[in-house]
């Protein structure tokens, strides 16, 4: 069968791929801080929160320099070993480069640079798949809101709809049974991340630790909160991040469909299994027409 003109496949994303150019624009940027700033740390980012990062970044915007990306491409800036290090014993830096991490380039000392950090750690409400530090029970009976008076009447069909075994009773929320929102350990599902919002119960906190930093000169030092990432495969960067999310296998992308980018590829596999599934009779044939001026039986 030909292939029909009509026959394409447009991407709705208005994100940009990061190309080769943006690529090496990082590389020079980190090159360039290398020649401007006299030492360089890697930090852990946990629940990170663009603005408290974007004032912190903007305080610090003096004398120091944040570089969060592609990890790949910030090791390849540093150096991944003695031999394409851009400075001696630099490669031991992008070997911690890993995870939810980022480089800062700056002319503080380490003290500094922690007692800034430590400003901007912020408290804020889990999102989904944060595994949560404590458990969360709602008791049975009238349901109170986050500031401790009755929660009101129009939030009924919300919360019900998140899971809670709620109903009206004259005016007032009941609930029917005590509902966990979270437990410790657990990843928080999307129907617990919202009803902890709704409860005014924030379990995450934006917060920056150090792991490891470099000095002019060779100097080289892994601090302690370096230990705790050896430790944690969370950190990674290899998980699936939606694997908790909550959502049926049947709803997402058919497995050849996972790795392959939008284009002719993803129309060819799709025809492909459309073809298949019509089966070894072949697609359905057309109903002939009784000829002009015949009867019907």
């Amino acid at each position: 069968m030909p292939k029909s003109r009509r026959d394409k496949v447009i991407a709705l994303t208005q994100t940009k791929k990061k190309d080769r150019e943006w690529k090496g624009g990082l590389i020079e940027q980190i090159r360039e801080a290398l020649e401007q700033y006299q030492s360089a740390f890697v930090f852990r980012c946990a629940n990170l929160r663009n603005n408290a990062f974007k004032e912190l970044k903007a305080t610090l915007a003096d004398s120091s320099r944040f570089f969060m990306g592609s990890n790949k491409v910030m090791q390849v800036a540093l150096g991944k070993g003695p031999e394409d290090e851009q400075r001696d014993g630099l490669h031991q830096l992008a070997e911690h480069v890993r995870g939810h991490a980022g480089v800062v380039f700056t002319n503080l000392t380490k003290e500094d640079v922690e007692s800034a950090m430590a400003k901007y750690e912020v408290s804020d409400y889990a999102r989904t798949g944060t595994v949560a530090r404590e458990t969360i029970v709602v008791e049975k009976g009238p349901v109170h809101g986050p500031h401790g008076g009755l929660m009101e009447h129009t939030m009924e069909p919300t919360l019900r709809k998140n899971g809670m075994p709620t109903k009206l009773n004259r005016g007032v929320i009941e609930l029917l049974a005590d509902h966990a929102l979270c437990k410790e350990g657990e990843h928080i599902s999307p129907q617990g991340a919202i009803l902890l919002r709704l409860f005014g119960h924030e379990l995450a906190t934006f917060k920056m630790d150090l792991l490891c930093g470099w000095h002019d000169g060779g100097d080289f030092e892994v601090y302690e909160c370096a230990e705790d990432v050896d430790g944690d495969d969370s950190m990674d960067g290899d998980d699936d991040r939606f694997k908790d999310d909550g959502i049926s296998s049947s709803m997402m992308l058919p497995t050849e469909l996972m790795h392959v980018e939008s284009g002719p590829a993803v129309a060819k596999l799709a025809r492909g299994k459309d073809e298949g599934s019509q089966g070894a009779r072949g697609p359905a044939r057309k109903a002939k027409k009784p000829a002009k001026g015949g009867r019907g039986r």
